[in-house]
């Protein structure tokens, strides 16, 4: 069983608020009428007894949005084989893969993204969605992080880098012929931004230089391994008035699920 989660939260973004109305986008986008259920792999996602959407997190004022992140996860982890998260900005990264860990311990991650989220205490915030992965590694919450896409290197996130031990494919040195090789269990974590703004204008931070739609989708069918759990994060609709960009983040939902549903 696959289990589907929002995470319509982005109080730790760090230049534009809209990340936590995009779960709600992704699953419009997904349902409307100018697409179908299916899979480039001809999978039917409709009603499929395979899939379980939880709906999203609900965030009671006062209390630690983190804790609470984490906790939903590890409750449902403990109900479902594969969690997929839709987020929200960056930042819910961390809480979910502590909840990981309390089931998986060796975890390797796939970061797609024009940035390395990296930072030590972004803006004297260290919860920043530019700083999960900073807390993860430091936290040991995944054996092994794998970086693609990345455009956005300072010198700074370069040192974090090569502190934890992060493999990074920066965007100037990607072929095509990337393939990740992992033992054990994977978690991919997707930042709509790694594609190009041309192709997925609604985020927050317009990097250009980025992957084609294309790219991404190839990456996800050729991953191969066992696949855990995933996040989508950093869509913005209120940068996406065409709605391109929720279309796209449908497609990557779509596809990730296929992933999962292996």
């Amino acid at each position: 069983m696959v289990t589907i989660l929002g995470v319509p939260f982005d109080e730790n973004s760090s230049f534009l608020r809209g990340p936590a109305l995009a779960p709600l986008k992704i699953r419009e986008a997904f349902h409307s009428d100018s697409a179908n259920y299916f899979t480039e792999s001809c999978l039917d996602l409709k009603d499929h007894s395979g899939i379980k959407d939880e709906g999203d997190i609900y965030f009671v004022k006062g209390n630690n949005p983190m804790e609470t992140i984490e906790k939903e996860v590890t409750r449902l982890l403990l109900q479902t084989d594969k969690l997929f998260l839709l987020g929200g900005d960056h930042s819910v990264t961390f809480p979910i893969l502590k909840g990981f860990h309390t089931q998986q311990k060796n975890l390797t991650i796939l970061h797609i993204d024009a940035h390395g989220d990296l930072y030590d205490n972004f803006e004297n915030n260290p919860h920043s969605h530019a700083s999960p992965f900073a807390r993860i590694m430091e936290n040991g919450l995944a054996k092994r992080l794998v970086q693609v896409g990345i455009r956005t290197m300072t010198k700074h996130q370069r040192e974090q880098a090569n502190r934890f031990g992060v493999e990074v494919i920066e965007m100037k040195d990607w072929t095509s012929g990337f393939r990740l090789k992992a033992d054990g269990p994977i978690y991919i974590s997707l930042d709509i931004d790694a594609i190009d703004p041309a192709f997925a204008p609604g985020v927050s931070h317009h990097e250009p230089g980025g992957f084609s739609s294309r790219d991404v989708i190839s990456m996800l069918q050729q991953l191969s391994g066992n696949v855990v759990g995933a996040d989508l994060v950093e869509f913005n609709p209120t940068r996406d008035p065409s709605g391109m960009t929720a279309m796209l983040a449908a497609k990557l939902y779509k596809e990730i699920l296929d992933v999962l549903l292996r």
